[in-house]
C-alpha cells in the first residue's frame, strides 16, 4: 500500500479511535504521521516534523492564554453579565448576537480565523452562564465569521477574487461576498432551528439573578489591553498569536492576572489534539493523499453536475486542509481547463461553488475555526464531545454545500446585483 493511500486511512483511523476511546487523537495522529512518513514514505524525521503547525500552535496558545488571564481574574465573568444584559435576558437572542458580531468583525478585514479567535472565548463564557449548547455557540460564531469572510476587504476575499481575476473572472467581488453571506446565513438559521434556538424561551442569567461582580482595576486593565490587542489585529495587522502572548505578559507584569493559574487554565490537551491531527494532515498533503482523493472524485464530474461535485470535492478537502491556503489557490485556477475537459459549464457559478463549498465545512475540528472553538472549551469531556459533534457537522456540510451549490450556484452567479 502506497503512502498516499495509507495516509488517508491513517487519518480515518485516528478519528475513529478518538471516538471510541479516551486516548487523545493528537497523540495517535503524531505517532501515525511519524510511522508512515519515515517507514513508508521514506521521509526524514525532520521532514515529518516540518509538518507540525507551529503557527497554529502559537495562535491557539497565545489567544487561549490571554483569555485564560481574563478568566482567572474574573473579567470574563463581568463581561458575561454585561452581555446577557444586552440580550435583555432572552437566551434565544444570544446565538443570533454571536453570529452578527462575528460576521461584522470578519467583514471589515481580519477574516474568519482572527474573528473567531477574538470572539469564541467570550462567546463560550457567556454561553456557559446562559446554559446554551456548546455546539450551537460554535456553529453561530464560525458561520458568522465565514459569512463575512469573502468581503472585498478581507484577506480571504482578496485571495479568492485575485485567483478568479487571473482566469478572467474579475469584477465580481460583491457577488462573491453576497453568495457566501447568503449560504452561511441559511446554514446558521438551520443550525439555530435544529439545535433548539426557538426553544430557548427561558431567561438567561442576568445581573439581577446572579452575583454582580464589581468592575475593579484588574478588570479594567484586562478590558483595555484586550481592546488594544483587537485594534492592533484588526487595523494594524499585527500577529494574532504572538501579540496575544505580549498582551498576556503585560497583564501578568501589571499583576492583573496570576501567571501560574492562567497557564494552568490553558487547555493544553486540546492544543495537543489539534496540532497532532494537523501534523498528520500535513503528511497526507506531502505524500499525495489530497491529490489522490481529488482525482478520484473529479472523475465523477459532468457539465450538469460540476457545481455540486466541485463543491463536494473542495468541501471534503477543506474539512482537513486550509481553505484560503490550499483549496482556493489550487482549485480556482483550474476552472477554464476543467470546464473545457468536461465539455461545458458556467465558470462564475463554478467559482462560487468552490468558494462556498470549501467554506461551509470550516466548522470542522480539523480546521482552524473548529480548533479555536474546541480550544475555548476548558472541560476535557466537553471539548471531546464538541470535537465529535463539529466533525459530524463539518462532514455533513460537504453534502449540504454540494446541494446548495448544485441548486443555486447558477442563480447566485446571474441573479444577484
Amino acid at each position: 500500500m502506497n503512502a498516499a493511500l495509507l495516509s488517508l486511512f491513517a487519518l480515518l483511523a485516528a478519528i475513529i479511535l478518538s471516538m471510541v476511546s479516551r486516548l487523545n487523537v493528537g497523540l495517535v495522529a503524531l505517532g501515525l504521521a511519524w510511522l508512515i512518513g519515515v517507514f513508508v514514505a521514506g521521509m526524514t524525521n525532520e521532514a515529518v516534523m516540518a509538518g507540525f503547525p507551529v503557527s497554529l500552535l502559537l495562535t491557539i496558545a497565545g489567544v487561549t492564554l490571554l483569555f485564560a488571564c481574563a478568566e482567572e481574574n474574573g473579567t470574563l465573568k463581568v463581561l458575561a453579565a454585561q452581555a446577557t444584559r444586552l440580550a435583555r435576558g432572552r437566551r434565544w437572542a444570544l446565538p443570533i448576537l454571536f453570529f452578527l458580531i462575528t460576521a461584522i468583525l470578519s467583514m471589515i478585514g481580519p477574516g474568519s480565523i482572527s474573528s473567531v479567535a477574538l470572539i469564541i472565548p467570550l462567546a463560550m463564557a457567556i454561553g456557559e452562564r446562559a446554559r446554551l449548547p456548546w455546539l450551537l455557540i460554535a456553529l453561530m460564531v464560525t458561520n458568522g465569521a465565514n459569512a463575512g469572510n469573502l468581503s472585498p476587504f478581507s484577506s480571504v476575499g482578496v485571495i479568492a477574487n485575485s485567483r478568479m481575476a487571473a482566469v478572467g473572472l474579475g469584477g465580481h467581488e460583491w457577488r462573491v461576498f453576497l453568495a457566501n453571506l447568503l449560504a452561511h446565513a441559511l446554514v446558521a438559521t438551520a443550525a439555530f432551528l435544529i439545535f433548539g434556538g426557538l426553544r430557548l424561551t427561558g431567561e438567561a442569567e442576568t445581573p439581577s439573578m446572579i452575583e454582580r461582580p464589581r468592575m475593579e482595576r484588574p478588570h479594567w486593565l484586562t478590558i483595555s489591553i484586550i481592546g488594544l490587542w483587537i485594534i492592533g489585529v484588526v487595523f494594524f495587522k499585527i500577529s494574532l498569536g504572538l501579540s496575544a502572548f505580549v498582551a498576556a505578559t503585560l497583564l501578568i507584569l501589571l499583576r492583573a492576572s496570576n501567571e501560574v493559574e492562567a497557564i494552568r487554565l490553558v487547555p493544553w490537551n486540546v492544543v495537543l489534539m489539534v496540532t497532532g491531527v494537523a501534523t498528520l494532515i500535513a503528511l497526507m498533503e506531502k505524500t499525495g493523499g489530497l491529490e489522490l482523493f481529488t482525482t478520484l472524485l473529479a472523475r465523477l464530474s459532468a457539465p450538469w453536475s460540476v457545481n455540486g461535485v466541485m463543491a463536494l470535492i473542495t468541501g471534503v478537502i477543506s474539512t482537513y486542509s486550509s481553505t484560503s491556503g490550499v483549496v482556493l489557490p489550487a482549485f480556482l485556477p483550474t476552472i477554464p481547463s476543467l470546464l473545457q475537459q468536461i465539455g461545458g459549464g458556467d465558470p462564475l457559478a463554478l467559482a462560487l461553488s468552490i468558494n462556498v463549498g470549501s467554506a461551509l465545512v470550516d466548522v470542522s475540528p480539523l480546521s482552524t475555526l473548529g480548533a479555536m472553538c474546541i480550544a475555548a472549551v476548558k472541560n476535557q469531556e466537553d471539548s471531546r464531545r464538541l470535537f465529535h459533534q463539529l466533525f459530524i457537522w463539518g462532514l455533513s456540510m460537504t453534502i449540504v454545500g454540494a446541494i446548495i451549490c448544485q441548486l443555486f450556484a447558477g442563480w447566485f452567479a446571474h441573479a444577484l446585483s
